[in-house]
């Protein structure tokens, strides 16, 4: 990348610096200047002194960036740029909070160029002791999730959003990384072993190992001689490197044993798994995506576990019973649908926040629910629905006021509205909430009655999937369109009465993925300027109601509209019991309405023969 021209430098720097440049006090003129100078144009070494320099919402004093300044050295030139943003880095680094410090350290044992996902970073922060208790009672994830948002903030690692623009996962800049790489060498933290030629043989006390990609020509030699392994206490694997792995008996100490970046074959894996229920100290277990078929009874020996992952296999039917006895659990996720716990069980896990893919049949596990007051998420599944089981789920669900991610599933063939009827009646969501999925069989009617009973309650909410509702209404469209964070909408009627719904211009204002499929029983029109953000858009048309209903030309309010759509446009076009004229005309028109946008998929819904009708529905 080219340096950028002063201009761009000022601006990049004072944005960052500043929230407001008009005020910026005259005395940092001379001073920004020179330190600007010092960076060269480069966006990396400007934007981490910026940040370096505006601590939170207060910008140091002067003195501090004069001594910023004198700390720079001669600046970026062609002879030392590498030395000099090497000081830059440095000098960012040193002025992080000794917390901070720590939990950027850790970082180095990912491989360069890694998508490091936010929350599973976070949990191993956890397990390694480098989060603090903040206020009583606070979540150390939560704490943590502190952590990492300022490691943002200050420019040391960049964040990757996901497709509702939100902050999921980080990466390391190739120069933070080799900065950290050394620091963590010289001050033996964490011990990287990779396809590089580097020793098998360890000396001295290596607290951190990370085992990354090793040579094609490397048949897997387990380490020898490795005199500090009783001191190691964090393991992570990465892919085959998992071959050159000691047995797990031979780690005193270990506290994060993570194999969740190997993937490959159970035998290989349930070997090096053996002597797990030795490791009596450890807090963290990652095994997701491993392929594992079960799980060593053993597991009941680690009283001291925090997070058990085991999520993504698939051929994991069951869990041992001393799973639920492990009463520090704070995360547990397992494959939905998968798991039964014994009654009784549940309410053994007081530390839980993190609960994913329970499979619930019987009333008694659904009261036991309510008994885990501190549960965050949770991913539950309905086998055998009954009233009363439903209800006892309710009851639960009121008692669990921080909840911030709700997960309902069923199995296949259950068709009761009573959940969702009582969850509307019921249940109070908390302020907490930010994502509701459901793929029971629902009524529009329970949401409408949260949003009316008080909107605050859904004021947090960003993630609305309910994938099974009766029919949907022009109301419940603006009503929840009223929802001020709302920006992934799902839902598919099975039932549409309503002929025609309309997208209103003051609604789903923050909407960035809806997707609205009501079947061959409606069409569904855009007013000028609807979904001004959205960046991905599935919608239905029914091509027998909109000839009917006189919208002959399938004119849908989509030509100069949706002008955010970066990512795709999805059409359904329903053609039961249209002529194939009809269908066609349908599509040729929102084809042209669409134009604009490259990435259109249409889809025609039955697929129709030339000189026939399409009848079907």
């Amino acid at each position: 990348m080219k340096p950028l021209c002063t201009d761009d430098s000022r601006r990049l720097f004072y944005k960052r610096v500043f929230t407001d440049e008009s005020g910026r006090p005259n005395e940092f003129e001379q001073v920004s200047k020179d330190i600007l100078k010092k960076c060269g144009g480069v966006p990396l070494a400007i934007i981490t002194i910026a940040s370096a320099l505006a601590c939170g919402q207060e910008v140091k004093p002067k003195s501090e960036w004069d001594i910023l300044l004198q700390s720079l050295g001669c600046g970026l030139t062609e002879d030392n740029s590498l030395v000099e943003m090497r000081r830059i880095l440095s000098f960012s680094y040193y002025n992080l909070p000794s917390h901070l410090k720590t939990c950027l350290l850790y970082l180095c044992i990912y491989p360069e160029d890694s998508k490091i996902y936010r929350n599973g970073l976070i949990w191993k922060w956890v397990a390694e002791g480098f989060v603090h208790h903040g206020d009583q009672g606070t979540s150390l994830f939560l704490v943590g999730l502190n952590y990492f948002n300022q490691l943002i903030n200050r420019s040391m690692i960049q964040p990757i959003y996901d497709d509702l623009g939100q902050v999921h996962a980080c990466r390391v800049h190739d120069m933070v990384l080799d900065l950290i790489c050394n620091l963590s060498h010289e001050a033996k933290f964490a011990k990287l072993l990779g396809g590089t030629g580097d020793s098998m043989s360890l000396h001295g006390n290596v607290r951190r190992l990370s085992l990354q990609d090793r040579n094609k020509d490397d048949q897997g030699t387990p380490l020898r001689n490795f005199t500090g392994i009783s001191q190691v206490r964090s393991i992570t694997v990465f892919t085959s490197a998992i071959n050159i792995m000691p047995a797990l008996s031979r780690f005193e100490v270990l506290r994060v044993l993570d194999l969740s970046g190997y993937l490959g074959k159970s035998s290989s894996l349930q070997l090096n798994l053996k002597g797990v229920g030795h490791l009596i100290h450890l807090r963290y277990l990652g095994l997701g995506g491993t392929g594992i078929r079960e799980l060593l009874a053993e597991i009941g020996n680690l009283l001291f576990l925090e997070v058990l992952d085991l999520g993504r296999n698939y051929q994991l039917d069951e869990l041992p019973p001393a799973v639920f006895k492990l009463r520090r659990l704070i995360y547990l996720n397992v494959c939905l649908n998968k798991v039964v716990p014994t009654p009784g069980v549940l309410q053994n896990l007081t530390s839980i926040e993190v609960l994913r893919g329970i499979l619930v049949s019987l009333n008694i596990i659904a009261q036991e629910l309510g008994n885990l007051t501190r549960l965050r998420e949770l991913v539950i599944c309905f086998k055998d629905g009954s009233l009363d089981l439903y209800e006892g789920f309710v009851k639960s669900l009121c008692n669990l006021h921080d909840i911030e991610s709700l997960f309902i599933d069923r199995n296949a063939g259950e068709t009761s509205l009573d959940l969702m009827d009582l969850l509307g009646e019921q249940w109070v969501p908390p302020v907490h909430l930010q994502k509701f999925v459901s793929c029971m069989p629902s009524q529009l009617s329970a949401l409408q009655g949260w949003i009316k009973r008080d909107p605050s309650h859904l004021s947090n909410l960003s993630e609305l999937i309910v994938s099974s509702v009766k029919e949907v209404q022009q109301e419940d469209v603006e009503i929840i369109g009223g929802l001020l964070s709302l920006r992934h909408l799902w839902i598919k009627s099975t039932h549409q009465t309503q002929r025609l719904l309309v997208i209103r211009a003051d609604g789903f204002r923050c909407m960035v993925d809806f997707e609205l499929n009501c079947g061959s029983a409606a069409q569904i029109m855009f007013e000028p300027g609807a979904l001004p953000r959205a960046e991905a858009v599935e919608f239905s048309l029914g091509v027998r109601v909109a000839t009917e209903d006189g919208n002959c030309g399938f004119d849908l309010g989509l030509q100069g509209n949706l002008l955010s759509l970066r990512r795709r446009v999805r059409v359904l076009i329903y053609c039961g019991g249209a002529r194939v004229g009809e269908a066609k005309e349908a599509e040729a028109a929102v084809r042209r309405a669409l134009k604009a946008h490259p990435a259109i998929e249409i889809y025609m819904l039955p697929h129709i023969a030339e000189g026939t009708d399409a009848t079907r529905n």
